[in-house]
């Protein structure tokens, strides 16, 4: 046994099963998440070659539990693992794991193992797996396809990256606009095939055009004759396949959509798209806007490189070198004043801090407004004064504390009124800033989510100083 594990001797005892850790008041720590022992079970397993021991522990686990456990360890193990694994691994755990390791990981399975895991999959799912590889690792996947499902795979990723076209799945379940509800059920009954999972029949006419969305769950308590076309679903929303998948994940969230039917250029149905994959799109958009406010790339993740993390975060750490130095020359203007006045360069940080954090919260609400079009034209001018407002009174609440604080720390009572009105004028430019910069942003078709930390925090920094030590030369000196 290797000695990252040697510590793990209780592993030898009698129970090897994993199983949620209770804590002495009934409550589970961890759920739905594996614990430490877990993970150490699993590895010890993997250290001893027991193949069938380790069926028995993945096994009950859900393939998304496998790819974080897969992403928890090492290069090293997670081989060793996949390896011992083999015919067992299931293509659901290709498309659960972090995009940065599949190819890791697809490059250990062996071909008849990769065949086998991906021949289930949803065209949606393959098509997920597969557009990020490289080439090579697409044709490896492709090959072993289905013919019709490797055409329906590679006439998807014919259609613009982040479309309706590569998010739907080209599985349906449609019927005869004109059918009853009997007529549905014994041709489900009946039929070979049909998708995994599916929430409505499709009601189409002769040119295969959409028409409706009728729920299993009406079919299933309606008569038989009754016809489809009077218990159809009252929101129905058709998604063109050159949609982008942004606006696809926001129709299902404002419309409360189940499924809904993609159309190609002719409004024939091409496709399905279901609740999963538009709030899977949902999920990734709010990581990337998250990722971005930081200024980190949207791709990053815990398994890049040392390299690769840092290449990431370099670009705007450099734009951020910028404008910190923008505002280093706002102070350098007034040295002099801050020379004769010690205090100002105590108190200097204070004022930043203050208005690059009110300047933050300001934008990231109204990116994410922005992002959900909770914020337009129309209601702009009723926002802005909004946060200019708030920008007032928590300007002015907190100048009155830092007077306060200034009079009883100097003793200098012009002091106080310098850093009270500049706490004001900082407050109020961090409101105009964080929401007039993200929408001029949006406005130019830049991202927001990406392009607004720097510059609002150039315009804290540079109103602040210039009001903080303006004033202090103008009343003070």
């Amino acid at each position: 046994m290797r000695k990252d594990h040697d510590q793990i001797d209780l592993l030898d005892r009698a129970d090897t099963s994993i199983a949620p850790q209770r804590n002495p008041d009934g409550t589970t720590e961890g759920d739905y998440e594996l614990s430490r022992r877990d993970v150490a079970t699993i590895l010890h397993t993997v250290d001893r070659g027991d193949q069938q021991q380790l069926l028995t522990l993945m096994e009950p686990l859900h393939p998304a539990d496998i790819a974080d456990l897969l992403e928890q360890l090492n290069a090293h193990d997670r081989r060793r693992l996949v390896q011992l694994y083999g015919q067992e691994f299931d293509g659901d755990i290709l498309s659960e794991l972090d995009e940065g390791l599949r190819e890791e990981i697809i490059a250990v399975l062996q071909p008849d193992v990769l065949a086998e895991a991906v021949r289930d999959l949803e065209t949606d799912d393959v098509v997920d797996l597969v557009e990020d590889l490289d080439e090579p690792q697409q044709e490896a996947i492709l090959e072993v396809l289905e013919d019709a499902d490797r055409v329906a795979v590679e006439q998807a990723l014919s259609y613009p990256e982040h479309s309706a076209g590569r998010l739907m799945q080209r599985e349906t379940v449609a019927a005869p606009e004109h059918w009853t509800v009997g007529q549905a059920i014994d041709f489900l009954r009946s039929a070979k095939e049909l998708p995994e999972q599916f929430y409505h029949v499709i009601l189409v006419d002769p040119r295969m055009h959409p028409k409706g969305n009728v729920t299993l769950g009406k079919i299933m308590s309606s008569r038989r004759d009754v016809q489809l076309q009077d218990i159809v679903e009252e929101v129905f929303e058709v998604i063109p396949v050159t949609q982008d998948e942004g606006d696809v994940a926001y129709a299902f969230n404002q419309y409360h959509l189940i499924s809904a039917p993609v159309v190609d250029e002719n409004d024939r149905l091409v496709g399905v798209i279901t609740i999963d994959d538009a709030m899977a799109v949902l999920d990734e958009e709010h990581e990337e806007d998250i990722l971005r406010l930081a200024g980190v790339a949207d791709e990053a993740s815990l398994s890049d490189s040392i390299l690769a993390a840092a290449r990431g975060r370099a670009v705007w750490l450099g734009v951020n070198l910028l404008t910190a130095i923008l505002a280093s020359l706002v102070i350098d203007m007034f040295s002099a004043t801050i020379d004769q006045m010690v205090a100002l360069a105590v108190l200097m940080p204070i004022v930043a801090s203050m208005g690059g954090n009110a300047g933050t919260q300001t934008m990231t609400v109204t990116v994410r407004a922005l992002a959900t079009r909770d914020l337009t034209a129309q209601n702009a001018m009723r926002v802005m004064l909004r946060e200019v407002s708030v920008g007032v009174i928590n300007g002015a609440l907190f100048g009155a504390i830092m007077a306060g604080i200034a009079v009883l720390w100097f003793g200098v009572p012009m002091l106080a009124l310098v850093i009270g009105l500049a706490m004001l004028g900082t407050h109020v430019a961090a409101a105009l800033g964080g929401i007039l910069i993200p929408m001029g942003l949006e406005r130019l078709n830049v991202d927001p989510a990406l392009a607004s930390g720097p510059f609002v925090t150039t315009v804290t920094d540079v109103v602040g100083f210039l009001a903080f030590l303006g004033l202090a030369a103008r009343v003070l000196l």
